[in-house]
């Protein structure tokens, strides 16, 4: 670019803009994390009896034809307890959470109920998505963009410059959050995953 063109740029006004784009969608894939912990003063065994109960769940989950399971966290923990100011030795904790995904959704209740039936006794959340959602995402980004735009045109109008503002620099402000559904270990779950809300959000600037 020439420097006349630069100097004319840095004469312009110029404003900051925020703008906003959110498309609904219907979910088709649920995520539900859930799992077993076990507590004892014998890490062996109890890292046994986890895993016995953690082997009867994967294999419930195999002949629902469920294949799509990783582990998502595996810990073990010292247990203490304090009481008229002394450290309690309360023994150890061992807690083994999957990460179960299905596109159907349908199923999430039955999931959860023969998960639980077969000795899963934490179920951590149940969260909804869709399988394509960068493309949602995209069609929220641009949203977004042109809400920055015609709060930039209607700015422009009311201040009677007669010039429509130009962008010259764009900010992608987004991110993924996860609202997750909670329940309380119960017969019978019912699972209402209603629509999913995507967002994309940006800073725009303009000249005018």
């Amino acid at each position: 670019m020439s420097r006349n063109y630069m100097d004319n740029l840095s004469q312009q006004r110029t404003m900051t803009l925020a703008g906003q784009g959110r498309v609904y969608t219907t979910p088709d894939t649920a995520v539900i994390r859930l799992g077993v912990q076990t507590a004892g003063n014998n890490l062996l065994q109890i890292q046994s009896s986890n895993a016995s109960t953690m082997q009867s769940i994967l294999q419930m989950l195999q002949r629902m034809g469920i294949s799509d399971v990783k582990t998502y966290q595996y810990s073990i923990d010292k247990i203490y307890d304090y009481e008229d100011g002394r450290q309690i030795d309360r023994g150890y904790s061992v807690r083994n959470i999957i990460e179960i995904r299905t596109n159907n959704i349908d199923m999430a209740g039955s999931i959860i109920d023969s998960s639980v039936n077969a000795g899963a006794n934490v179920v951590e959340l149940i969260t909804f998505d869709v399988s394509s959602r960068e493309m949602y995402y995209q069609q929220a980004l641009n949203m977004a963009v042109m809400n920055a735009v015609e709060k930039a045109k209607s700015i422009s109008m009311n201040l009677g410059t007669g010039k429509n503002p130009i962008i010259v620099h764009i900010t992608e402000n987004s991110s993924f959050p996860v609202e997750p559904f909670r329940r309380e270990l119960a017969a019978s779950t019912p699972v209402v995953p209603g629509s999913l809300i995507i967002e994309a959000f940006v800073t725009a600037e303009f000249i005018f």
